[in-house]
């Protein structure tokens, strides 16, 4: 395969990426009016785990990898999907505007530049960070104009979604730091797998204790579940993985900036959410920051 299919095959993993984890804040949007966040999660993952380990047994591919690398993944899990999620849809739950969600979310990729040479000892070269900042430019503009400004909410609320920038942000530099350092990883089923079974593990303490584990079961929650479980959890994810084996952690990131402009426009499909001009200048200024962290460069790596 040439360089080119390579670099196009890059982009359609990236392009397939963006749409599925965009998707999982519909989801959220969907599911929050059947079950609190620590039961929705707790059974999401549960599934997650009880199909993979099927899967898992019936492929003859499950193994225990050891100690080391299982709480590699245990922890990745949990962070990754636990503690990111959770913060999300409590700050949802709680009435926090989507748009102050997706904008505190979007700094990741600036905390994923910032400690990305520390941890994984990657350079950022200026043009990633001035493709960073024009980034977090466009999702400023594209979710600042949707944001209620006369409402400010509890502090507890809109703090919440900074544990998603953190969880996340600690995630994607371990499990890159551990591929730069040539450590044998789990096999991508493997791995998801460990991560989902530890996250049920960890949710399933505050689903009971705070909720219940109550859930009001109806055909649109079970139809939510699936795309949840599969799309996003299942195919988000390993997307992840799968452009983390290729790009270093800041290109990956910068990403996400893109999430919230997309996201307006799936909300403008699903439930008829009026389409601003910002949302879509925004998304122009995003794609046009992404593009300077991805794109090619014309000499060699510095």
């Amino acid at each position: 395969m040439s360089q080119a299919d390579d670099h196009a095959k890059m982009l359609a993993l990236a392009a397939a990426f963006v749409l599925l984890w965009s998707s999982g804040f519909i989801g959220a949007a969907w599911g929050l009016p059947y079950a609190g966040t620590f039961t929705l999660l707790f059974w999401r993952y549960l599934v997650l785990a009880l199909v993979l380990w099927m899967v898992l047994v019936w492929r003859r591919r499950l193994f225990w990898p050891g100690l080391a690398s299982g709480s590699h993944a245990a922890v990745v899990g949990v962070l990754a999907h636990g503690v990111w999620l959770a913060c999300v849809l409590l700050s949802l739950e709680r009435g926090v505007p989507a748009g102050i969600v997706a904008l505190v979310v979007a700094l990741q990729p600036l905390a994923t530049g910032a400690f990305s040479g520390l941890v994984t000892g990657e350079p950022v070269t200026a043009r990633q960070w001035a493709g960073l900042a024009l980034g977090f430019a466009g999702v400023a503009v594209a979710v600042g104009a949707r944001i209620e400004w006369s409402d400010p909410g509890s502090a507890f609320a809109y703090l919440v979604p900074l544990g998603s920038v953190i969880a996340i942000t600690i995630a994607t530099l371990l499990q890159r730091r551990r591929k730069l350092l040539g450590r044998r990883d789990l096999p991508l089923d493997c791995a998801l797998f460990y991560q989902s079974a530890a996250t049920a593990l960890v949710l399933v303490v505050p689903a009971i204790f705070f909720e219940s584990l109550a859930v009001r079961w109806a055909s649109e929650f079970l139809a939510t579940m699936v795309w949840l479980i599969f799309a996003v959890s299942l195919g988000a994810y390993a997307l992840m993985w799968r452009l983390l084996e290729d790009l270093d952690a800041t290109r990956l990131a910068s990403l996400f900036y893109l999430g919230p402009p997309v996201t307006m426009v799936m909300g403008w499909l699903a439930f008829g959410d009026r389409l601003q001009p910002t949302d879509l200048a925004g998304l122009l200024i995003a794609a046009f920051g992404v593009a300077l962290v991805y794109g090619r460069r014309a000499g060699p790596e510095p």
